[in-house]
């Protein structure tokens, strides 16, 4: 009895010491607040790949984009004194258009439900510049919109490169190329406070800037080695670089 007991005793121990091993494996792997975790919980399967809660995020905001800044747009069109101005309203409504019409499809064929009306802060935009004239209001234009778009140029880059989707990484292209289209007609009105858009993001980050120092004395630093091919130089492609419109 005594050997059969300290048999029973040693596997115990034995089954003890692998379980203790095997524990932190698998309730990490399995416990809630990962990032796998977290991606998972909010993910559902379509036949087009994992739909995650920031591919649905990025649909609502698409879908918003259009529903304030396509009447921006139309009011600019009408109302701006410029050239300028007018030919950047034109391009927000041609390009709000567009991606609203590809942002239902895709929100119809994935199941997500849309908004049909901006947010309180969009209406509010939006009655600002109904309330403001001449070249006020063509820097309440340009700036409001230009803010809103650096903020969702981000979303799209995030999504363009992370979502499992094909359909929301299509949408994501679009998305990529009519809201830079828009920034850069935005920017080319020359209405565009860039030092209030740095000091908006300065007092958003989180985490310290990096990068080399500031010369010293005004020192210029020697230029660097420029990246060039080696080997066969016989290439077809071109750089994919966008003209700037003239202000």
């Amino acid at each position: 009895m005594r050997r059969i007991n300290g048999t029973a005793l040693i596997i115990a121990a034995l089954v003890a010491t692998l379980g203790a091993l095997a524990y932190p494996v698998w309730s990490y792997a399995d416990r809630s607040g990962t990032g796998q975790a977290n991606l998972d919980a909010s993910s559902v399967a379509t036949q087009w790949g994992p739909l995650s809660a920031t591919d649905r995020d990025f649909l609502v905001r698409v879908r918003l984009a259009g529903l304030w800044e396509l009447p921006a747009g139309q009011q600019a069109i009408e109302r701006a004194p410029s050239e300028a101005v007018k030919a950047a309203g034109d391009h927000l409504v041609v390009g709000h258009t567009d991606l609203d019409r590809r942002a239902r499809d895709v929100a119809a064929k994935l199941g997500v439900e849309l908004p049909n009306q901006p947010t309180e802060q969009q209406q509010g935009w939006l009655r600002e510049l109904t309330a403001a004239s001449g070249e006020d209001y063509e820097r309440k234009f340009a700036n409001l919109l230009r803010a809103a778009h650096g903020k969702v140029f981000a979303l799209v880059a995030q999504v363009r490169a992370t979502t499992r989707n094909s359909l929301i990484r299509q949408l994501a292209t679009d998305a990529n190329q009519t809201v830079l289209d828009h920034i850069t007609m935005l920017e080319g009105t020359g209405f565009v406070d860039y030092d209030a858009i740095a000091r908006d993001a300065a007092a958003t980050a989180t985490a310290s800037p990096t990068g080399p120092p500031p010369p010293a004395g005004g020192a210029v630093p020697p230029p660097p080695a420029p990246a060039e091919p080696t080997g066969d130089q016989s290439f077809t492609s071109r750089p994919s670089t966008m003209p700037m419109p003239m202000p």
